[in-house]
């Protein structure tokens, strides 16, 4: 039976001489690994003690990456414990960013599009 992880126990593996890190609901010993990571210990020191879950997600980790956890498990983070766990897919998220990219890309060229016309109708009609 894997083992649960409590909250106080989290926290207390919060150090870079004994680091737990919390993503998707379970708990990885990444003390050993600390030093190797590429985007350095800050960046996984910042996330000890709390769900590490959507900064790991965030910064799209390789399959490579991914494949080095399963040997880091500790177990289980329980499930009714002080810290709630996040839900990594917000419904309706996903839809929103890109309608923003979409908006945004639509001005990207629509002004510079805007400007260009301006210019060659002043160069025309005003020479």
């Amino acid at each position: 039976m894997a083992k649960v992880v409590t909250f106080e126990e989290l926290k207390a593996h919060s150090t870079k001489d004994s680091l737990y890190v919390l993503i998707h609901g379970e708990v990885y010993d990444v003390t050993k690994f600390i030093d190797e990571h590429p985007g350095g210990d800050d960046v996984i020191l910042a996330e000890a003690g709390k769900d590490a879950t959507q900064a790991f997600e965030d910064v799209g980790h390789s399959d490579e990456a991914r494949d080095l956890l399963p040997p880091l498990l500790v177990g289980a983070f329980e499930k009714d414990g002080a810290l709630k766990i996040g839900d990594t897919k917000t419904p309706g998220s996903g839809a929103s960013v890109s309608d923003a990219v979409e908006q945004g890309s639509n001005l990207m060229y629509f002004i510079p599009l805007t400007l260009l016309g301006a210019y060659f109708a002043w160069r025309f009609y005003g020479a």
